[in-house]
């Protein structure tokens, strides 16, 4: 059995490491890019010693583990949820929530808005599109935005306000691939901006890469990466 000095030790050196990394993935984006600390499996403590290196964008992709987290960390941390949401937990995060990265249907986006209606909140979101070539990724294709964009129903969600885009490209060794997929994700970002919100200021980021790929995003023109393990180390399951 470990002794209390040698865990204090190793939990030291640890939250060291995780400042450390911040601070190297900081100096190595440009300033217009936002990053998005992934922290999801990774304890309170961990978060705490990054947020004590100056992080407060957070982002986890489990709405039970978030609601988990929310009360008991610093109340001016900005959660991103980056995840699958399933449209009965949307309730729980609407109350806090920064940005929810991953509106992939019409009823989801309405059930936000459903919920943010009920304490008067407007709640930022990105619309997830399907850039990846596994047929796994969720998200949406053109034809799907452009439907809900131009329906009434659209016109009629006060309570939610589209950010920008968010893509996860395809998990390969590929680079080129992976290159040409946050490619079409800035296209796809650049035709909603002039055919949807070419006088919406707020429609402005466009969220992809992590930490095996965000310099071949930041490369292609994304200005939100979501960085995980490069920060906390692998994660816990």
């Amino acid at each position: 059995m470990l002794k209390l000095s040698k865990i204090y030790n190793f939990a030291k050196n640890s939250g060291m490491q995780i400042q450390e990394n911040l601070v190297r993935i900081k100096q190595q984006i440009p300033e217009n890019v936002n990053l998005v600390a992934v922290s999801k499996t990774k304890p309170n403590e961990d978060i705490l010693e990054a947020y004590a290196g100056g992080q407060r964008a957070f982002g986890e992709n489990k709405a039970q583990e978030i609601i988990s987290k929310q009360p008991e960390l610093p109340a001016d941390i900005q959660w991103h949820f980056i995840g699958h949401l399933q449209r009965n937990k949307v309730k729980y995060i609407v109350p806090f929530v920064h940005l929810i990265h991953s509106v992939d249907s019409a009823r989801l986006l309405r059930e936000i808005n459903k919920e943010a209606a009920k304490i008067n909140r407007i709640t930022d979101c990105l619309l997830q599109f399907h850039i990846a070539t596994e047929e796994t990724k969720f998200g949406l294709d053109m034809q799907e935005a452009a439907e809900i964009l131009t329906s009434d129903d659209f016109v009629r969600m006060n309570h939610i306000n589209i950010r920008g885009v968010m893509g996860m490209a395809t998990f390969t060794e590929d680079q080129e691939r992976v290159k040409n997929e946050f490619n079409k994700l800035v296209s796809i970002f650049k035709y909603m901006k002039t055919s949807f919100f070419k006088e919406a200021d707020s429609f402005s980021i466009i969220s992809g890469g992590m930490s095996g790929d965000y310099p071949l995003a930041i490369e292609a023109g994304c200005n939100m990466i979501r960085v995980g393990s490069d920060i906390f180390g692998e994660r816990v399951y």
